[in-house]
């Protein structure tokens, strides 16, 4: 993969006709994916040295983003999320590399505005549920 444009990293919430609609225009964003480590290490441990039980962590993900919101609707269907704070579908691409899908809560929904400037937004979203990945 080449280098990619942030800018065309897309985040989309499921509708309510099945489809995704793109929610807002984000000017910065991450995707932090983690998986915690289970500790299995005892006395009997070759060398003492640390030993971790394969496939037994608790896996995440984190999706921060900043920016302008792109109309009304849009505005409404985060601020539904994040009051309903029920999981919803959401979809992050990433053009020429995949796209993330599954359910998030929106853990933090914060708005500001310069005098001089637009309206702006950050949102903070928690991985729900299992998620899955497709390469595009």
């Amino acid at each position: 993969m080449g280098a990619q444009r942030g800018k065309d990293i897309l985040l989309k919430i499921a509708g309510d006709d099945g489809g995704f609609v793109t929610v807002a225009g984000l000017r910065a964003r991450t995707i932090a994916l983690n998986a915690r480590t289970v500790d299995a290490t005892d006395g009997d441990s070759a060398g003492r040295w640390r030993e971790l039980l394969a496939g037994a962590g608790v896996k995440s993900a984190v999706v921060n983003g900043q920016g302008i919101f792109r109309d009304a609707a849009s505005d409404a269907l985060i601020r539904e999320a994040f009051f309903s704070q029920a999981a919803q579908v959401w979809r992050l691409i990433v053009p020429d590399f995949g796209q993330l899908e599954g359910p998030f809560v929106v853990a933090a929904l914060e708005y500001a505005g310069a005098h001089e400037g637009e309206a702006t937004f950050a949102i903070s979203l928690a991985s729900a549920g299992e998620l899955a990945f497709e390469v595009l």
